[in-house]
């Protein structure tokens, strides 16, 4: 298992598409029909092997809609997690009383997402591709489109009043120990080295913050600075409240 895509939401799709297009050196993206069907348009940007997605809501009434309602700012939504035998990872599921909420069977993919309520943090994704090396929610040219500014996805942050509870049921989803770092965080490290980290808040904030590896961290800050993307008050890059950190 791995962490292959985040989704962030946003009330609109192009202002936050243009910031990411200038910020991560990226070029085209790819819009997934499919996400209609959740009353969403989106935007898929190929990072390296993996991806990040923005979605933002075409009708009243849908998940993203109703979280942005609740953050009033952009926001984290979504973790797509990839699996190598999605049969085996459905039972897991099953045993632990996981709600699936959406579930798809092609021969290029089997993928279910599970209920937040089921998990907590945010809404998760458990994907199969074939073949493993392809990603069929970025479309068929995703590896001609890589960002030119990052060149992976390395993990994503969750906030929560009590963070080790949120971890220690990821990791049980996920069959994934947890590992309780100096800092105080605990994080959730799978086979590819991706990651995901649980800190603490006063409260249930989700996802706020995704890493990425960056062959040059300072460029990426200089246009996060043009931008307007900085934050001195954090000493951060942030689009709406999700914090985007480069190593």
């Amino acid at each position: 298992m791995k962490l292959r895509q985040v989704a962030i939401a946003a009330k609109a799709l192009n202002p936050t598409r243009d910031q990411l297009f200038t910020l991560l050196g990226i070029t085209a993206d790819y819009a997934d029909p499919g996400v209609a069907e959740f009353g969403l348009e989106n935007s898929v940007m190929s990072i390296g092997e993996s991806f990040l997605e923005i979605v933002a809501p075409t009708q009243q009434h849908t998940s993203a809609g109703r979280l942005l309602a609740k953050r009033q700012n952009t926001c984290g939504y979504m973790v797509l997690m990839q699996v190598d035998d999605f049969a085996r990872t459905a039972h897991h599921l099953a045993e632990l009383n996981v709600r699936t909420i959406w579930q798809v069977e092609r021969s290029e993919v089997s993928a279910c997402h599970v209920h937040p309520k089921d998990i907590g943090g945010a809404i998760v994704s458990f994907d199969e591709m074939r073949p493993a090396a392809d990603w069929l929610w970025a479309g068929p040219d995703w590896r001609a489109n890589r960002a030119t500014g990052v060149t992976g996805l390395l993990g994503c942050e969750l906030q929560h009043p009590a963070p080790a509870d949120l971890a220690k049921r990821w990791g049980e989803v996920m069959s994934t120990p947890v590992v309780e770092q100096p800092d105080g965080s605990i994080v959730l490290s799978f086979a590819d080295q991706s990651f995901i980290r649980f800190t603490a808040a006063t409260e249930d904030l989700g996802i706020t913050g995704i890493t990425f590896a960056s062959p040059d961290p300072d460029l990426i800050n200089t246009r996060a600075r043009e931008l307007g993307l900085w934050r001195e008050d954090r000493d951060g890059i942030f689009i709406g409240d999700v914090a985007f950190n480069f190593v």
